[in-house]
C-alpha cells in the first residue's frame, strides 16, 4: 500500500562533515518524485537515509524526521530492518544475487523473514516477476542464475526481489544509468506502472528522464565545496522544468552548469 514520505528538518553527517542541511519536502502516495542535481549534492545521501541505508557507513548519522504515514522512521525502538522491509531500494548497478536463482532471488526477502511455504513463495516469485515486467523472458528458466540475464533483465529481477517483500515506497538510485536506451525505456515504462501500488523517489542525472517520468521534481545544490548540499526547489515537474523559481535551477536543467 503506497505511503506518503514527509521529510522534515533532515541534516546528514558523515562523523564531522556535514554533508546535507536542512532538506524539508513531501512525497505524496502513488506518485514518481525525482531528486536532480550536479554531482556531490547530496540526491543520494537523501535517498540513502530514507531507509536508513546511510547509517551503514560508520559514523554517519542524520538529524531530524522522515515520517512514513506519520510515523518517525528513526524513532525510538523503529528497526532497520523492518524500514528497509517497507521501503525497498533499488540500486544504481543490477545487483542479483549471481549464483542464484532468478526464482530464489526474488523470495529472497521473503526467506529471511522465514517464509518457507513452497506454493506462497512460488506465488509471489510470478507476481513480482509480473510487476515488473519479467515473468514473460524468464518463466522457462527460472531455476538458471539471475547473473546470466542481460542488464537490463538484471535491474527489472532486482525489482522484483524489491517489490517481493511488498513494500510501501520504492527508492531508485540512478537505476538506468547503467542500462541501454531500450532498457532504459523498459524501466521508465515500468515506472509509470508501479505507482499505481508503490510510492516513488529516484535519482537521476538525466533531466529528460526526470522530466518523463516524475510527477514533482526536487531539485539540490550546494554553494561551494566543501559546503553541505541543499535543497534549492521542488514543485511538480512540469513547472519546474518550464519556469522554476530559482536561478540555480534553471542554469542546471538548461545545461548552464552540472
Amino acid at each position: 500500500m503506497a505511503k506518503r514520505l514527509d521529510i522534515k528538518d533532515l541534516n546528514i553527517y558523515y562523523g564531522k562533515f556535514h554533508a546535507v542541511k536542512d532538506v524539508s519536502l513531501s512525497v505524496p502516495p502513488h506518485s514518481i518524485t525525482a531528486f536532480i542535481g550536479p554531482s556531490g549534492c547530496g540526491k543520494s545521501t537523501v535517498l540513502r537515509t530514507l531507509n536508513r541505508m546511510h547509517e551503514e557507513v560508520p559514523g554517519a548519522y542524520a538529524e531530524g524526521k522522515v515520517l512514513l504515514d506519520g510515523e518517525d522512521i528513526y524513532g525510538k525502538g523503529i528497526s532497520p530492518t523492518a524500514v528497509r522491509t517497507t521501503i525497498g531500494m533499488v540500486f544504481q548497478r543490477p545487483n542479483p544475487f549471481p549464483t542464484m536463482s532468478i526464482r530464489d532471488n526474488v523470495v529472497a526477502g521473503l526467506r529471511l523473514q522465514g517464509v518457507r511455504n513452497k506454493a506462497a513463495l512460488d506465488e509471489v516469485c510470478e507476481r513480482s516477476l509480473r510487476g515488473a515486467n519479467l515473468w514473460d523472458e524468464v518463466k522457462d528458466r527460472l531455476k538458471k542464475p539471475g547473473g546470466g540475464l542481460s542488464g537490463g533483465q538484471q535491474q527489472r529481477l532486482c525489482i522484483a526481489r524489491a517489490i517481493a517483500v511488498s513494500p510501501d515506497v520504492l527508492l531508485m538510485d540512478e537505476p538506468c544509468s547503467a542500462l541501454d536506451p531500450i532498457s532504459t525505456l523498459a524501466i521508465e515504462d515500468l515506472m509509470g506502472e508501479l505507482k499505481k501500488d508503490y510510492t516513488i523517489v529516484i535519482v537521476t542525472h538525466n533531466m529528460q528522464q526526470a522530466a518523463r517520468v516524475s510527477d514533482q521534481t526536487a531539485f539540490f545544490n550546494l554553494k561551494g565545496q566543501g559546503q553541505p548540499g541543499r535543497l534549492v526547489e521542488i514543485n511538480d515537474t512540469e513547472t519546474m522544468f518550464s519556469n522554476p523559481t530559482e536561478k540555480a535551477t534553471e542554469d542546471y536543467i538548461s545545461g548552464r552548469f552540472g
